[in-house]
């Protein structure tokens, strides 16, 4: 099951008088991380490289900065692939310090920053949610509230027309339970509606 972290983890390497400062944090998408990567260049003017890697999705990215190719970004893409990790990015910051570390010895650094770094790291599970929508009649909308409330379901919004309309979202796994407990409480009376896809934030 993939998972992210709660917050980021951080770990410096010093390797024949190289610097390599890792950070991992949760990272929904590339635009938020290319801000990142643009911050840490402000705070390390002197620095030689910020390479980064990212998993979200589409927008993954593995970008070595100079490095010699497939040595930085590709490798710690690695190391947060094997972790199942997703919605998160590496960045490895480096001043070099005079000596060549060679391809092996750049993939090796860069891979046990991020390492590193991930071993202080809180991990969690990402639930996948799902989306449902049903109307009923104002007679039931206190057991649909009730009902949402009980499966610690998120109540994305209500609105009241000829009939209440709920649209919610919980945990894929506890959507069949209380779909089938709502079709026995609710008598046949609950409307499902299809939810459009663009509706999902």
């Amino acid at each position: 099951m993939p998972q992210t972290i709660t917050t980021a983890v951080h770990h410096e390497l010093i390797i024949k008088k190289s610097r390599f400062i890792a950070c991992v944090q949760p990272m929904a998408d590339r635009a938020s991380a290319q801000k990142v990567v643009a911050e840490l260049w402000a705070q390390h003017p002197g620095a030689a490289h910020v390479c980064w890697a990212l998993l979200a999705g589409g927008q993954s990215a593995a970008v070595d900065d100079g490095e010699p190719s497939g040595t930085a970004g590709r490798p710690m893409l690695d190391v947060l692939r094997h972790q199942d990790l997703e919605g998160v990015q590496a960045t490895v910051v480096r001043y070099f310090g005079g000596v060549k570390l060679g391809a092996g010895g750049l993939v090796r650094a860069y891979t046990d920053s991020v390492a590193q770094a991930l071993l202080g790291a809180e991990k969690i599970a990402i639930v996948k949610l799902r989306a449902l929508r049903c109307e009923v009649p104002y007679a039931l909308e206190g057991l649909m509230r009730r009902e949402i409330e009980l499966a610690e379901a998120r109540l994305d919004g209500v609105q009241h027309a000829d009939l209440v309309r709920f649209d919610f979202s919980l945990p894929d796994s506890a959507a069949v339970a209380l779909t089938a407990r709502l079709a026995e409480t609710g008598g046949g009376r609950i409307a499902w509606l299809d939810v459009p896809e663009e509706s999902e934030e």
